[in-house]
């Protein structure tokens, strides 16, 4: 699973707050902001949504709570996390409080949740209608807010990462469990802290019967495969060989259940310059491995830079200070497959 260096960051500087403890009360002056920016970017993102199932999720999207600011406690390399109850038990006097805001609740370090708009506009091209009552998993999943629209929607979400700050900020009652929408439905959201699949307990409490495996920006080459020695923090550590990583996702799925590996990368390695795994967003595992393990490949490493450049100028990644060339810095590959049906 991919550690927390994630240097290519789709996130504008003015949604992301951290603060100091002290901050905690002109933090809370900042509550609802993040949530009326998310309605706006759902409305920005509005004519990219052509299929009734992306059109729902972004309709959804203004049923997500404003949360007031909460803290939690790091040690000084911030590898490890703590909620204020789990502090209270801690004797070490060098633990540091960090504030965070409700623009970090739903957008952390990795930018909107309303990304995830692109892969299930794929889904929905591939077929899917409808997420009620359909069990997902999202492995690297970064920030709640796309899972609790789902939820919302109907469907019953497990979001898989490593990074402890997420086990730390989503840690009160009302983050997962139940979540009803306002329309009848009721969906659930879960959350998994760990290395899948390689720690068997992990692997355990994630479980089976999912109708989807989606990953967005973790399932890359160059986080599994590099080209060239890096820093192991920059990688994924699956755990497991790719051909058991696999076949771990077949025996997960139901029967006609779909795997969705989406990647946003930068512009690609070039000779003589400092090497970035980020930027090879290329599936690390070849088409004949899904293949080997009983899946139906229905596209492999598909480009899909165009779509995305028009998300990324809806959520407005080419203007401010932080602007990109989309042609030159911005490009996007998909590979979905299908475990077949009896």
């Amino acid at each position: 699973m991919k550690s927390r260096f994630f240097p290519f960051l789709l996130v504008a500087a003015s949604v992301v707050a951290w603060t100091g403890a002290a901050g905690a009360q002109s933090a809370d002056t900042t509550r609802g902001r993040a949530v009326a920016a998310l309605k706006a970017e759902a409305d920005s993102l509005a004519p990219l949504a052509k299929s009734a199932l992306t059109r729902r999720f972004l309709d959804t999207v203004s049923e997500l709570p404003t949360v007031a600011p909460r803290t939690v406690y790091h040690d000084s390399t911030r590898t490890r996390y703590w909620t204020a109850a789990q502090r209270a038990a801690l004797s070490d006097t060098a633990i540091r409080a960090r504030v965070l805001d409700e623009s970090f609740y739903y957008y952390t370090r990795y930018g909107s949740p309303l990304a995830y708009l692109r892969p299930l506009e794929i889904l929905a091209g591939a077929g899917l209608s409808d997420v009620t009552a359909k069990h997902i998993a999202d492995y690297g999943y970064g920030t709640i807010g796309h899972l609790r629209v789902l939820a919302a929607m109907g469907a019953d979400v497990t979001g898989i990462d490593v990074d402890p700050l997420l086990r730390a900020l989503y840690s009160a009652p009302s983050d997962t469990g139940t979540v009803r929408g306002r329309r009848g439905r009721a969906g659930r959201v879960r959350l998994i802290t760990g290395s899948f699949p390689g720690d068997s307990m992990i692997a355990a409490a994630v479980g089976e019967g999912y109708d989807l495996f989606l990953s967005k920006n973790t399932l890359k080459n160059g986080y599994i495969h590099p080209a060239e020695p890096v820093n192991p923090r920059m990688l994924v550590n699956l755990g497991v060989s790719d051909s058991e990583y696999v076949a771990t996702l077949y025996r997960m799925l139901k029967p006609g259940g779909s795997v969705l590996i989406y990647n946003l990368s930068p512009a690609p390695n070039q000779p003589g310059t400092p090497y970035k795994p980020w930027a090879d967003g290329r599936c690390p595992f070849p088409e004949a491995l899904w293949q080997g393990a009983g899946f139906q490949v229905i596209a492999f490493d598909r480009d899909d830079s165009p779509a995305a450049h028009a998300m990324g100028h809806a959520l407005g990644w080419d203007r401010g200070p932080s602007a990109m060339d989309f042609e030159k810095d911005l490009f996007a590959t998909y590979t979905l497959v299908q475990k077949p049906a009896p």
